[in-house]
């Protein structure tokens, strides 16, 4: 009999509330799937991930609301297994379907698995970092493979899970590499690129060097199989997954997961489809699928079963691998409804999770603007965060014209877009949004909803694109441009936010768009940091130095426009006050100084200060008084206080 129901989604049963993940336990499992306009669902079981012939087929049972289900009694832990749904007389192609939990050598086929038996030792008292506010955390941005793949990385098994938490891995010149590196560094998150399974790496090829960021989702709640040292064996990579999680953890780090729910890797033969074609996706009145992703399909978080997918997967992976934050790819393609659900249901698992995402789309939606997770429609998202492309364009030049340049590459009258960014996006008197380069208002309630950025795997890394944009430049205004620029970031009221390598002026040799060039362009050259050391040590000791002034994260709104006031704005130079021993800070006043100008600036003092920072110098651990006027030299950053 056939059980379709209607012609259009509205008309589908929508069982927000079913538990539609599989079931095991050692005496039974029940696999579920909904499909509401099938009329019929196989499961099939098979003894590997690839290959050899079906052991054996069932036939599910539809339930209620469009649920298929059966109960097998017995252990079937091991067995890997697809479903396959008949709709109109027609079979579709076999899927492991969208809830499985581990999936064998290129996620065709899912397993059945005790995942308690994944746990590493200590797995239960795993302690997550406590962080009230997100701009408390200092966000670093990797890929996964790009860390440790280089041949002098010192790593055991480099490119993986396991390599990236490899205790005491140094580099040329015994430097330190991996993790070591991070914990030396200070930062005190990681941002991984997508982890999850993705589509483009051939799993069953690993001997053959294969590069991705991986922004082309397969299977939303399983680790990516090419980072595991055998992605054949579906229970090794969550495995390396935790051990990964909780080495961080160990080490005071925290992870953040990049993940891409805004669009599959497939389209018509994605996972999705073969359970209830076209449900997931948005369409065009003329029947193509919408693509405000720019990948060939963009999905509805707005259906309630996609919503209820959403939520579930990040659930999911804050519950079962620890996960301490999320970043959203093109979070605007969601709908702010769905945000909010987000958010709500993290917070109750983990009050410290952040959240934060891409406040724009790649394309347009179908989805009306005024509903998008849009970085304008952030006020309306108070536990969400959006990436600040004012500041990051503001400082550099557009990544979107190689040649242009920004504050600290000496292009003027840029200066209310660094403004907006020191203040984290937020309403301040002093600063006038109609010389904002990208927003013509505030978008933020709260300076810690705008994540303070410079760079990302996208685009030039910041070394590339100063060089580009000021070819006549020599290598020390280039190092001197570099440290500007995330000084800025590292001492604004936003949420910082490094780009892995920039600490050492990390090239991809000139690419702008690295996400499939081999392994010589995206990897981390560990000689870089041996050679810009010093520049490592500029990044090392502002991070330190941020961490130790809480003026410099200051929560609310109100908190920053009652004590941070701007002193000057000239071309190539801004200065403000953080007043009041604000946020709990020791020093009662702190005097910011940016020079992006050639030259160095005689600044004016009313009043005696001390030094804490003046260019390269750092005066943490000894008193330097200034009265009437402080040098800063040219393309540089300078700190004063009073106690």
């Amino acid at each position: 009999m056939n059980k379709k129901v209607g012609n259009t989604f509205k008309n589908y049963p929508t069982p927000t509330e079913a538990n539609l993940w599989l079931e095991y336990s050692t005496d039974k499992t029940i696999f579920k799937l909904w499909s509401p306009t099938a009329d019929a669902v196989k499961l099939n079981f098979y003894k590997n991930g690839h290959g050899g012939k079906k052991l054996k087929s069932h036939s599910l049972k539809l339930t209620t609301k469009g649920i298929w289900a059966i109960e097998l009694l017995g252990n079937l832990e091991g067995i890997y297994y697809t479903y396959q749904i008949q709709i109109a007389n027609k079979w579709l192609n076999q899927t492991p379907g969208i809830y499985a939990k581990a999936v064998g050598v290129n996620g065709e086929r899912a397993m059945v698995l005790n995942l308690e038996k994944t746990n590493p030792i200590n797995w239960p008292s795993d302690k997550r970092p406590q962080i009230k506010f997100s701009n408390e955390a200092i966000i670093y941005e990797l890929h996964i493979r790009d860390f440790t793949i280089y041949q002098k990385s010192g790593s055991s098994t480099p490119g993986k899970y396991l390599g990236l938490v490899e205790e005491n891995t140094k580099g040329p010149h015994g430097i330190k590499t991996g993790i070591a590196h991070l914990k030396d560094l200070g930062i005190t998150h990681v941002h991984l690129l997508p982890t999850f399974d993705f589509y483009s790496i051939d799993e069953s090829k690993l001997e053959n060097p294969q590069y991705n960021w991986g922004y082309d989702p397969q299977n939303y709640n399983v680790p990516e199989g090419s980072f595991a040292t055998d992605p054949f064996n579906a229970a090794v990579r969550i495995q390396e997954f935790k051990k990964m999680i909780l080495s961080f953890h160990n080490h005071g780090i925290g992870v953040i997961l990049d993940v891409v729910y805004n669009h599959t890797g497939q389209t018509e033969i994605s996972n999705f489809n073969k359970e209830v074609p076209d449900y997931y996706y948005r369409k065009l009145k003329n029947g193509a699928y919408s693509n405000a992703s720019g990948c060939g399909n963009e999905t509805a978080s707005e259906r309630l079963m996609m919503q209820k997918f959403i939520i579930e997967s990040v659930t999911y992976w804050a519950k079962e691998y620890h996960i301490d934050g999320f970043r959203f790819d093109l979070m605007a393609i969601h709908d702010i409804k769905t945000m909010n659900e987000v958010s709500t249901t993290l917070k109750k698992i983990n009050k410290n999770i952040i959240l934060y995402g891409e406040g724009w789309t790649a394309n347009n939606s179908t989805l009306p603007k005024k509903n998008q997770a849009l970085k304008t429609n952030i006020k309306k998202m108070p536990s969400v965060a959006a990436f600040c492309d004012e500041l990051r364009d503001g400082l550099k030049g557009s990544v979107f014209k190689e040649k242009e340049t920004g504050f600290v590459s000496g292009k003027t009258d840029i200066e209310e877009s660094i403004k907006f960014g020191i203040v984290g996006a937020i309403k301040h008197p002093q600063i006038n949004y109609k010389l904002v380069n990208y927003s013509d208002a505030p978008w933020a309630n709260n300076p810690w909803q705008s994540i303070s950025y410079v760079s990302c795997h996208d685009n030039h890394t910041l070394y590339d694109k100063l060089k580009i944009s000021k070819p006549k430049a020599s290598e020390k205004e280039l190092i001197a441009m570099d440290k500007l620029a995330n000084a800025i970031v590292l001492t604004g009221q936003g949420t910082p936010f490094l780009h892995a390598g920039a600490e050492f002026l990390r090239t991809k040799n000139g690419e702008n768009n690295s996400y499939n060039l081999p392994d010589d362009i995206n990897q981390i050259d560990w000689n870089l940091k041996l050679k810009n050391f010093e520049v490592y040590n500029y990044y090392k000791n502002l991070i330190a130095f941020r961490k130790k002034h809480p003026a410099f994260r200051m929560t609310t709104g109100e908190e920053v426009r009652a004590n941070l006031e701007f002193k000057k704005t000239e071309k190539g130079l801004v200065s403000y006050i953080i007043k009041n021993n604000s946020n709990g800070d020791i020093y009662k006043n702190i005097l910011v100084i940016y020079n992006a100008r050639k030259k160095e600036v005689n600044y004016k003092l009313k009043d005696k200060w001390q030094i804490a920072i003046s260019g390269n110098n750092f005066y943490l651990d000894e008193i330097k008084s200034c009265k009437t006027q402080i040098k800063v030299a040219p393309i540089s950053m300078s700190i004063l206080y009073q106690k």
